[in-house]
């Protein structure tokens, strides 16, 4: 699935790139550029605006209007909508940041670039290809699990 977010969506935005999910997301761009890329790039538009939302509907294109407060309750609202799980493989996952794809790094060409407790005790990591951020599922990853564990709860 390929969506495109308003500019209220930049925390759901990273968390359906680590899910997998290809998504175009700037604060830049006005409710015109929205809808013209939903519809010239066939992308799924996802809303908190409900205007927008209604002017996305009276154009044919696909859109949801997000009401949920909390990101687990807006993770819940999409996932069910647009049919995906709520587990983040990271073969699949994208860079939060910059929505390109993950590579597997191998640990032994970071070594330079980690902290050195984070190289010491983490073996696995990803790197984004274009913007270099890297990736381990690290301490954070007990936040993220249970963030995913909540919305999986209000489906």
């Amino acid at each position: 699935m390929k969506f495109v977010a308003d500019g209220m969506l930049g925390g759901l935005t990273r968390w359906l790139r680590m899910l997998g999910q290809d998504i175009v997301y700037s604060v830049k761009l006005d409710d015109s550029q929205l809808l013209g890329l939903a519809k010239r790039e066939e992308r799924a538009l996802l809303t908190k605006d409900f205007q927008l939302y209604k002017r996305a509907i009276s154009r044919d294109l696909d859109a949801f209007y997000v009401e949920g407060k909390s990101e687990p309750e807006r993770l819940s609202e999409v996932t069910e909508r647009y049919g995906f799980t709520l587990e983040i493989d990271m073969d699949k996952s994208r860079c939060p940041v910059c929505n390109t794809p993950l590579k597997a790094a191998p640990k032994e060409e970071l070594q330079g670039e980690l902290e050195e407790n984070t190289y010491t005790y983490y073996d696995n990591f990803w790197r984004c290809p274009n913007c270099g951020q890297i990736y381990w599922q690290g301490a954070h990853w007990k936040h993220i699990q249970s963030t995913l564990n909540q919305a999986q709860q209000k489906k």
